[in-house]
């Protein structure tokens, strides 16, 4: 029976996706609610029969005290036993069937469901974002939202549903019940509605910016403290302990002052509304003794009437709270939806082709991106690399080589020009196709938290076992990767790696890299520092695999271990976003510019790497 209730919602049920979604608060609920709206019917109808139910229960009382009153014990169940088995019979067997249906469609179908569907939607939604706008906030605040959205946008689901709605239809019934007595019974009501409304306004007024201000500071506490624990490393050798304890403090601290905030709006509402409660007895009972003392009212009535009286009593401080909880959680949704109703800039165009990869020719056509500063990154730059080729790519830092490959991938759009790869904007087909066809090894080459097998096979998922070994014995990792174990007793290719690759060193990480892209196998490669990691031996060891999975590629590598891009086809040399000179080793040595200054000043293979300016994003 459970499962029936849990499988009525399909959370993972396909949907359009778009590129702005809606950013206004209901908007955004509503269109993450469509595949529940019939049964946001549903529940809307059982709650108000549920309510119903509750209220018809009262007023039986009142009857059964008008029964009990006046009628003769000796023939009490002669004359009313037929009334009393149906009664029995409603309070133990369709009472808590409705009661029980309201329950498994909310509790099991609806809200478990629909915080599933709004995590899926929003994870979905942000992963499609491009690399700079992640770039411009921190991740854990990122995963909060898009872990405390869902169960915000559940909770407030709930509250529509198992409070809100019934107890308007419950406040609806009392006042019809009270008013078919005497209908002076019902303004006493109408009194405290009012001003419990008036309250409830000012309450929610105030709560939901309060739970705002308090979910984005929950917010900046987890990115603060993520931030510190992901660079740990280096919170720990420079010994800023106590530093990284006060920049933790400040957040948590902003965090305390908020939700007091919060606090103080739900204690003013607390005695505020038992004030009121007072009223409402008062003026109800005490008005419903008055007309049983004139004759005007039966005790049964006074009985109903007390006994409304006190389950609204009781009823009103769930009600508010209820009501207090959903804007507080509307205020967390709203919070949320800063990050996650964001919209994609970085998109494919409509219709846009996969990309098709004949030869591997790349052309930059006058190409300019400064990052939105008027500075930096790159600057009217051409250069055709021919299929095959191998161009090797080395600057300053602040040069724009960087700048250049994240262009290639579409990490970004150029601010102006184009790239073309066989004659094809890359702006004009698919990332995922365009990507596709890049294989690439970064400087900072961050693993996933997963097993060696599942990092390497990044490059290729459905690769063999064969081709999986072979890839990793090429990068030369195969003997590390045999001795590794993990703390949950994982070994070998199965060991997990920690986060961002934490339990390899960096070598190690540089090598499972190597392997992921020589298994992707793509006909363009980069490499970007691609042996900055390895020390001297085992760069030697790889080297001629490296060359040997050149071949047949169009290669750009950057590096400032000039040693590594010798043997390139040609060497560009990047200065201030633009080309300043190109050719090989030999060539670039004879002219005695500025590759022969770097290959001159070299210490290690490296480039001496002072600059004015360096680019933000490499």
């Amino acid at each position: 029976m459970f499962r029936y209730f849990e499988n009525l919602i399909d959370p993972y049920t396909p949907y359009e996706e778009t590129d702005h979604p809606p950013r206004r608060l209901v908007a955004f609920l509503w269109e993450y609610s469509r595949p529940l709206r019939k049964w946001y019917v549903v529940i809307t109808v059982l709650s108000i029969l549920v309510a119903a139910m509750e209220i018809a229960l009262i007023d039986y009382m009142g009857r059964m005290v008008d029964l009990l009153s006046g009628a003769d014990r000796a023939t009490f169940w002669t004359d009313h036993g037929l009334e009393m088995v149906g009664v029995a019979a409603f309070l133990l067997l369709i009472r808590p069937a409705l009661q029980g249906l309201d329950v498994l469609v909310l509790n099991l179908g609806i809200v478990p469901n629909f915080i599933t569907l709004v995590r899926w939607r929003a994870h979905r939604q942000v992963l499609r974002q491009s690399v700079g706008w992640f770039e411009n906030d921190f991740a854990g605040r990122i995963a909060n939202r898009v872990m405390q959205t869902p169960p915000a946008a559940g909770e407030a689901i709930f509250q529509i549903f198992d409070a809100m709605t019934y107890s308007v239809a419950y406040v609806i019934g009392a006042a019809v019940l009270l008013a078919d007595a005497d209908l002076r019974l019902a303004l006493p009501l109408l009194v405290w509605f009012v001003l419990y409304v008036l309250l409830m306004r000012w309450t929610l007024n105030r709560v939901g910016p309060a739970s705002k201000a308090a979910s984005e500071a929950r917010s900046q506490v987890t990115g603060r403290v993520v931030d510190s624990y992901t660079n740990i490393h280096s919170v720990k050798m420079f010994a800023h302990h106590d530093r990284e304890l006060g920049y933790a403090r400040e957040a948590i601290e902003n965090t305390r002052i908020t939700a007091m905030r919060e606090m103080r709006i739900h204690s003013i509402m607390d005695i505020v509304l038992t004030i009121l409660n007072g009223l409402l007895i008062v003026g109800v009972v005490g008005w419903a003794i008055l007309l049983w003392t004139q004759g005007s009212a039966s005790v049964g009535v006074v009985a109903a009437a007390a006994a409304l009286t006190l389950r609204l009593n009781a009823m009103t401080g769930w009600i508010m709270w209820a009501m207090s909880s959903f804007f507080r959680q509307l205020g967390v949704v709203a919070e949320g939806m800063e990050t996650i109703a964001q919209p994609v800039e970085l998109t494919d165009r409509p219709s846009a082709p996969e990309m098709k990869i004949d030869r591997g020719g790349i052309e930059f056509r006058a190409v300019s991106h400064h990052y939105g500063r008027g500075g930096g990154g790159l600057d009217r730059l051409s250069l055709s690399i021919a299929p095959g080729e191998k161009i090797g790519l080395i600057g300053r830092s602040g040069a724009g080589k960087s700048t250049l490959v994240k262009l290639l991938l579409r990490f970004y759009d150029p601010e102006a020009g184009q790239i073309l790869i066989d004659g094809q904007d890359v702006t004009a087909v698919t990332q995922d196709s365009l990507r596709r066809q890049i294989g690439m090894v970064q400087q900072d080459s961050a693993l996933l938290h997963r097993s060696i097998a599942e990092n390497i096979l990044y490059g290729r998922p459905e690769a063999s076992e064969a081709e999986l070994t072979a890839a990793a014995d090429r990068a030369a990792a195969t003997e590390f990767i045999d001795a590794l174990t993990d703390p949950q007793g994982h070994s070998g290719y199965d060991a997990r790696v920690g986060e961002r690759g934490v339990k390899l060193s960096g070598g190690q990480r540089q090598r499972i890299a190597l392997a992921r892209v020589i298994l992707k196998d793509a006909p363009i490669l980069v490499l970007d520092e691609a042996t900055s990691a390895l020390d001297s031996e085992i760069e030697a060891a790889i080297q001629d695999t490296l060359y040997g999975v050149m071949e047949g590629k169009t290669v750009i590598a950057i590096a400032h271990r000039l040693s590594t891009i010798a043997r390139m086809d040609r060497i560009v040399v990047l200065d201030g976003g633009r080309i300043v000179e190109v050719g090989d080793h030999n060539a670039l040595l004879a002219q005695g510019g500025l590759y022969a200054s770097f290959w001159k000043r070299q210490s290690g293979g490296f480039i001496g790497v002072e600059t004015e300016e360096t680019e933000a994003a490499e």
